[in-house]
């Protein structure tokens, strides 16, 4: 498995919300599409945005805090027929659980648990690279972005 980030939601031409998923050197990219619904929880987890009333996967992850378990990492584990796969690992005081999920609401739960994402070996295959992605403009747009969130992060830290 290798660990990766959630650069964001981009949309593509159609208008059809993705997720990003990044590896930690920054040069290859895992996109997955997702609904809208799930886009916008995602948004919310990337955020921090403070709502009024918990969304869906804020309600999971509080009933998780108070039965006493923890998401301890997340895995995009599978793509069967156009469709992917991802596991939600809890661990419990007296056992372990892998639930069966879809990758947009296992993300948008371990962004809101500030726990780990994983993509399995086998889906490392999917990942696009980056540069030859975009034109060199493109590319330095995209790094300066990088940069960005790297900087935020750093301020989020301290």
């Amino acid at each position: 498995m290798i660990p990766v980030s959630v650069k964001g939601i981009a949309y593509d031409a159609s208008g059809n919300p993705v997720v990003l998923l990044i590896d930690q050197k920054e040069e290859r990219v895992l996109p997955i599409w997702i609904g809208p619904l799930e886009a916008h929880a995602i948004a919310v987890a990337l955020e921090k945005a403070n709502l009024p009333r918990p969304l869906t996967h804020d309600l999971l992850k509080n009933v998780c805090d108070r039965l006493g378990a923890q998401v301890s990492q997340v895995v995009i584990s599978d793509l069967l027929d156009n469709t992917f796969y991802a596991e939600v690992h809890l661990v419990l005081p007296k056992e372990e659980l892998v639930l069966d999920a879809r990758p947009s609401d296992a993300i948008a739960l371990a962004l809101r648990a500030v726990t780990p994402v994983f993509l399995s070996d086998k889906l490392t295959s999917h990942m696009l690279n980056i540069k030859d992605l975009f034109d060199e403009e493109a590319q330095a747009e995209l790094q300066n972005i990088l940069n960005t969130s790297k900087e935020e992060e750093k301020k989020l830290l301290h």
